[in-house]
């Protein structure tokens, strides 16, 4: 009872505050609305009414149901037979449009575009949450908002309410609507930047379905697989930068990424410095960031839709998915599929004649969850939940009434991850320790991390209901953030396990005898590492010998990892299930165990080593003569770190002046002298400059740009960010990487072609490359991509046009990036048009990192049962008699360059191959491609917590030095706001000053030209907008002229002292990287901008950067205008 006097009387008040707030309100009432409009607002109307109603007593018919414990609904495997789907990169995202500005009515969509009917007699009274969740999330989208903060929405009983969503169809209503041609299967993914605007991206249509609204997304989760019904074609909005967006914007694409989800080019081997030399992506850490806008026209009914007669299920834009277009096993038969090539072929016709639409559509069922369902970050909500309990008890204790938890109070989790949606969470359901925080109105509870997961959704949740599965610690602070990380993209933390220990061989290790016996002994060769210097697990070392003719016989030599981690045993599963090593600056999470990796298997140098080797007779033009593949047993005789290699590149390091380098050099093993290693190097350095041509003139494609590099302290603590390029030596390690791991692609998909285990890179995305194109046309530059060589030389041309503008170059390599495709792993029975197109080679797989990647593991063993097989085949026909015996001591039937076909597809040859597969575990075709599917999941998980992890420590950085001032590229320009490149820290960042006090904004459209003055004047905001205006020093970091140093004050870039317009030098020189960071010392040289001022594209504009976040949300790095001005 006492209960219900509580709520009335907070309810009581909220009206009051209502009333109070329609009287300000009536003077500026229009006298006409849109009748979408008013229905929004007759909704949000019944919201109120009916919460008064049912909290004061007057409903009493209505049980409790919309917040009642839920049990968890999520699709099992064995009732639909599907898998969970990966959170894979995905980048065919439609462009920005910076100078667009979205209206009301492009809001007003949830109920004029799909009223959802509610049940029979029921009134809605869900009221909003203290951070208006239901309204931002539900009703956000209609006009009349309803930002209700007085209501303890997390305290009130929840009656009967109308459905928020439309129920999700069964399994079988999906598949006979796929068969029909009536939907599609898709990947649904989510703008970073705004919640209302999804994407889905359907397998053999170039364009992605907008899906605008909460409402049309029904539910569904980043990283889902769902099935999408098109609307019809009057509904579908004007494509973003069908108008010419290069007018206004540097690069119009790959907004709604966040960092994460971006793959560096030619990423440095996830710590080990060394390039993962197939250049498989080409995309920058840095994103964009899009205007939030809707695409929405009208208020036409959602079932009004647009039918073609069938619809392939979607593939993956980047990561081969086993639900692909081969995979059609719910169709009943041939012309089924027929009638699916159809649909698509329609679809495709369809906007290429309608080249300025974007197709909509809506969410018809959640076919496959995201994993990032049970991997949430993200902060509790605790100060107003504490607020609004306090005030409770308070009014309890009045009565004496003793006031508990109660079954239906739930408390808000906002998740760090912006593509996810805010959620709430059962009080009730809380872990004890968070429980006693509560009580004790605990409020530092709110600067923690928690994981999550969400249980379920439903149709009468505005929000989903999530569970709290543990907490990190404090936000602000670097481990709860690591950690946070690692949980997000469910990355292995434990110890392996002593079953998988037990399969190691125990201290002291030696070669055992029978290897010796069976291997190629090259101990007596001169075999040496090039890593960086802190790497501990080496992979691979080389050796060279000049033979006649000018030909040069090098050998790749590899960690023979295959020989310690056997097929189906322990070490084999933990190996698999981590799939790859993660990086994170300062810490390791090895794939296998370091007694392994870095011990016994490790090319260490001076010791006995197993190995798999590659012997390449290379003549004076880079060609292959002849070849041998084997296992060898090899001993390093020293392990040079790149400086090192650089440096006898360089002649830093030779013969005459070793006695005065001293401890500098490092440490030699075996009979060998340093004229041996100093010789090998150079040798290896001129064939490798060769190859590189060759690769190049072949069509080779390289997309570069500075990489960002973090500089720590003795405590662990980093203290400075440098940009740093690849040198000789990197280049040289690569050059033969890139060729062994060709040649043991070649080898093993020619002898299994259905179970080889190999790596493709798609081409590029036509409509971003055409987007590059038309941005390089615009600014001078010529470019040619018709294919990936002639990419690569007008690149190669740009470079030199732009050595001088090393800003402007990163800028343009970033985006050139941009239309790249990841690369990824597959199986050879499963797809037949393999090919990588930054490499131009036609087979290309991974074999020279095993102690780090499990695919290589995995080729060592094919390779292994290659070479076996070629051994028992000749051995057949030795004992038969088929053949001379002298020329079979020699003959390579399997592995040399002139392949065999038909001794591989002879009787004997089967038999061989098929025994040598079974021997050394060489997996089926299903199976391997289920393995390839899940190594590219863990392999994009792995690149995402890189990127993550370089991010908190850039935001740890600015947090320790509170402003770090620094020069910025104006990449994109608007009326809101502009996008920048900020080369020191190698980001791209947003700045918004449109309704900011005391800032006045003028966009002249026709020249793409923006003027920002200091304005005196207090300007009222635009229809629509939340209303609230934001202070300057939001926008920009204004200091006296008379703070500044004197020769700062009188530059003419800094002040204007005739008040004319101050225009930024479009061409100005690129910042030193190497000036001091520290806002306020003697060393900074950044001057500020002064008002009014003007920019352009490409325009160099001061700014200050910060850390955001931590204790109090997401962390992220804020970016400001650094200005000057007396009168601030």
């Amino acid at each position: 009872m006492m209960r219900a006097v509580v709520e009335q009387t907070v309810v009581e008040r909220v009206e009051d505050g209502d009333k109070e707030k329609k009287k300000k309100r009536r003077p500026n009432r229009r006298p006409k609305q849109n009748p979408s409009t008013s229905a929004s607002c007759s909704s949000v109307n019944e919201i109120r009414c009916g919460a008064a109603e049912c909290l004061s007593g007057k409903i009493t018919n209505h049980s409790t149901m919309s917040l009642k414990q839920p049990k968890f609904e999520a699709h099992p495997e064995n009732e639909y037979g599907l898998t969970t789907t990966s959170n894979v990169a995905f980048k065919s995202l439609p462009p920005l449009h910076i100078n667009e500005r979205p209206s009301p009515e492009d809001v007003q969509t949830f109920q004029t575009q799909n009223p959802q009917p509610s049940e029979p007699g029921a009134r809605i009274i869900s009221k909003s949450c203290p951070e208006s969740i239901a309204c931002e999330e539900a009703c956000e989208e209609s006009s009349g908002s309803f930002t209700n903060k007085d209501v303890p929405s997390n305290l009130i009983e929840v009656c009967v309410q109308k459905k928020y969503f439309a129920p999700h169809w069964s399994l079988k209503a999906v598949n006979d609507a796929l068969e029909r041609g009536e939907v599609f299967k898709a990947l649904f993914r989510v703008n970073a930047h705004n919640r209302l605007e999804a994407y889905c991206k359907i397998d053999g249509v170039p364009t992605d379905v907008l899906i605008s609204g909460i409402s049309a997304q029904n539910r569904a989760v980043e990283g889902d697989i769902v099935a999408v019904k098109i609307d019809s074609v009057s509904l579908w909005t004007r494509m973003k930068g069908s108008t010419g967006i290069c007018n206004n914007s540097v690069l119009v694409d790959d907004f709604n990424l966040l960092p994460e989800d971006k793959e560096m080019a030619g990423d440095n081997c996830k710590g080990k410095g060394k390039v993962d030399v197939d250049q498989e992506s080409a995309n920058v850490s840095s994103c964009s960031f899009p205007e939030k806008d809707l695409h929405s026209e009208g208020s036409t009914s959602l079932c009004e839709t647009f039918q073609v007669e069938s619809v392939l299920p979607s593939t993956y834009d980047h990561v081969d998915r086993r639900h692909s277009v081969a995979d059609c096993s719910h169709i009943g038969s041939s012309s089924r599929l027929n009638d699916f090539n159809n649909a698509v072929e329609r679809m495709c016709a369809l906007l290429s004649s309608l080249p300025s639409k974007r197709p909509t559509g809506r969410v018809l069922a959640v076919i496959e969850r995201s994993p990032l369902r049970n991997t949430v970050v993200g902060f509790l909500n605790v100060k107003q939940w504490i607020y609004y309990r306090e005030l409770c008890r308070r009014e309890a204790k009045k009565s004496k009434i003793r006031l508990s938890f109660t079954e239906h109070e739930f408390i808000h989790l906002t998740p760090t991850d912006p593509r996810l949606p805010k959620m709430m969470v059962l009080v009730s359901c809380l872990p004890d320790c968070i429980k006693r925080r509560l009580e004790n109105s605990d409020v530092t509870l709110e600067m923690e991390l928690v994981a999550a997961r969400i249980d379920c959704w439903d149709e009468v949740d505005p929000v989903p209901q999530a569970c709290i599965l543990q907490t990190f610690g404090q936000g602000g602070k670097i481990e709860p953030q690591l950690n946070a990380i690692l949980f997000e993209n469910a990355i292995c933390m434990s110890e392996f396990s002593p079953e998988s220990l037990n399969c190691l061989p125990s201290l002291p290790w030696e070669v055992p005898q029978e290897e010796l016996q069976s291997r190629m002994d090259l101990r007596n060769l001169c075999i040496f590492s090039i890593d960086p210097s802190t790497v501990t697990d080496l992979d691979d070392a080389l050796s060279i010998e000049e033979l006649s003719n000018g030909i040069f016989r090098v050998g790749v030599h590899i960690a023979d990892a295959s020989y310690f981690v056997l097929p189906h045993t322990e070490l084999d599963k933990e190996a698999q299930i981590r799939s790859t090593s993660v990086y994170m600056l300062q810490k390791k999470l090895p794939m296998l165990p370091p007694f392994l990796s870095e011990n016994i298997c490790s090319l260490n140098p001076g010791v006995d080593r197993l190995a798999f080797s590659i012997f390449l007779d290379i003549n004076p033009n880079g060609d292959i003569a002849e070849r041998w593949i084997g296992r060898t047993v090899i001993q390093s005789c020293c392990k040079l770190s790149y400086e090192n290699a650089q440096d006898i590149i360089d002649g830093s390091i030779n013969i005459g002046n070793l006695n005065l380098l001293g401890n500098s050099c490092p440490q030699l093993h075996g009979h060998f002298e340093w004229h041996d290693v100093i010789s090998s190097v150079k040798n290896l350095h001129e064939v490798s400059k060769v190859l590189k041509e060759k690769r190049f003139r072949n069509g080779a494609l390289r997309l570069e740009s500075s990489k960002v590099v973090f500089v720590f302290d003795e405590y662990g603590d980093v203290f400075d960010i440098k940009l740093s390029e690849r040198c000789e030596s990197n280049f040289l390690v690569e050059e033969f990487m890139l060729l062994a791991n060709t040649t043991a692609a070649e080898v093993i998909s020619r002898a299994f072609p259905d179970s080889a285990l190999l790596r493709r890179h798609p081409e590029p995305n036509m409509r971003k490359l055409r987007e590059f194109e038309a941005f390089c046309n615009k600014h001078g530059l010529e470019l040619e991509t018709s294919s990936s060589g002639q990419f690569h030389q007008s690149l190669e041309k740009i470079r030199k046009k732009l050595k001088d503008d090393s800003i402007f170059l990163d800028i343009l390599m970033n985006n050139a990036s941009k239309p790249m495709q990841l690369a990824t792993y597959f199986c050879s029975g499963e797809l037949k048009e393999p090919g990588h197109y930054a490499l131009a080679v036609p087979l290309y797989t991974h074999f020279t990192s095993p102690l780090r990647r499990y695919p290589d593991i995995l080729v060592h063993r094919t390779l292994a049962a290659v070479i076996e097989a070629e051994e028992l085949y000749l051995r057949h026909q030795r004992t038969s008699n088929k053949a001379d015996r002298r020329e079979e001591l020699t003959r390579k039937c399997f592995t040399g360059i002139y392949f065999e076909k038909n001794a591989a597809e002879s009787r004997e040859g089967k038999d061989a191959l098929s025994a040598a597969a079974l021997k050394h575990g060489v997996p089926g075709i299903e199976l391997l491609a289920d393995v390839a599917i899940y190594c590219n999941e863990r392999n994009l998980a792995s690149r995402r917590v890189k990127d993550a992890c370089d991010k908190l420590y850039m935001w740890a950085l600015l947090k320790k030095k509170e402003i770090l001032l620094s020069e910025a590229r104006v990449l994109g320009l608007g009326p809101r706001f502009m996008s920048i490149y900020i080369q020191k820290l190698a980001i791209e960042r947003r700045i918004y000053y449109d309704e900011v006090e005391g800032v006045s904004v003028e966009w002249l459209d026709a020249t793409s030209t923006l003027v920002l003055n200091l304005s005196p004047n207090r300007r009222y905001p635009r229809r629509g907008s939340p209303g609230k205006w934001r202070a300057l020093e939001d926008v920009a970091l204004i200091v006296s002229p008379c703070d500044l140093k004197p020769e700062l004050v009188a530059s003419p870039r800094s002040c204007n002292r005739h008040g004319t317009e101050h225009v930024v030098d479009i061409n100005a020189a690129a910042y030193d990287s190497e000036r001091s960071p520290n806002y306020g010392s003697p060393e900074t040289e950044i001057d500020p901008a002064v008002f009014p001022i003007t920019m352009r594209i490409l325009s160099t504009i001061p700014v200050a950067l910060h850390a955001t976040g931590g204790d109090d949300g997401p962390l992220d790095i804020g970016v400001r205008l650094y200005t000057s001005s007396y009168f601030c």
